[in-house]
């Protein structure tokens, strides 16, 4: 049974969120404030959080970076902001996913659900890690992505990535010169039927100045309009 932490300092909202966690399986702890968030992720045991940015006494934002200090349980924001780049500063400071209120117990579920499932540990992987396979590698120009091992460098640089910026640019190397259409990364790599419209242009957004690269003068991700996006070396 996953156990969700609900960060609401609205008590009815809170109360709301948890009735509907607990109705569909998870278990539920609660509190209203960042500090409060804290404390309850310091004593582990959460297999996902769900952060208002409202909070009374710390900026959700701070609270997010402080709870990645300390941890890295799945975090989804739940915020009242929709501007492009507050939502990419989110997910840049360590944010999972995202919700924009208000919305329905339905999103809440299936953002969880798809966090969950992208973030699950296979029992095979609970102990030492296997060795790295050098035939895992994808390597496009100077990019070189490493799927088992969730890493990616550019140029030798590392990249510091989110799980959602990681997932979506393995997908695109592991297809790279292929034209990906957004129902098909909605399918495999987000796992759902639909989302905000927004949110795949805002991590492509946050891949592009990950890569050094704008959507005015693209090296890597080419955007065909209408059709989708691809991964390629640059000219």
């Amino acid at each position: 049974m996953p156990c969700v932490l609900v960060v609401e300092d609205d008590p009815s909202i809170r109360a709301s969120l948890m009735e509907i966690l607990a109705e569909h399986g998870h278990a539920v702890r609660s509190t209203g404030d960042g500090f409060g968030a804290l404390r309850e992720v310091a004593q582990g045991s959460l297999d996902a959080v769900v952060l208002d940015l409202g909070l009374p006494d710390l900026d959700g934002g701070d609270a997010l970076r402080m709870i990645r200090g300390i941890s890295n349980v799945p975090v989804v924001v739940a915020t009242a902001r929709d501007d492009e780049s507050e939502i990419v500063k989110l997910l840049n400071a360590g944010a999972d996913d995202y919700l924009v209120k208000p919305f329905s117990g339905a999103q809440l579920l299936a953002r969880l659900s798809a966090v969950l499932r992208r973030t699950a540990v296979p029992a095979a992987a609970a102990g030492q890690a296997p060795p790295a396979d050098p035939s895992s590698l994808v390597t496009v120009g100077e990019l070189t992505v490493d799927p088992p091992a969730r890493s990616a460098y550019l140029a030798g640089r590392e990249l510091v990535l989110t799980r959602r910026e990681f997932d979506l640019l393995a997908f695109l190397a592991r297809h790279a010169g292929t034209v990906v259409s957004r129902h098909r990364l909605l399918a495999e790599v987000w796992q759902e039927s639909y989302i905000e419209d927004q949110t795949i242009d805002v991590h492509v957004s946050a891949l592009r100045r990950k890569l050094g690269e704008r959507a005015s003068a693209p090296r890597y991700l080419r955007t065909v309009r209408g059709v989708g996006i691809k991964l390629v070396a640059p000219r």
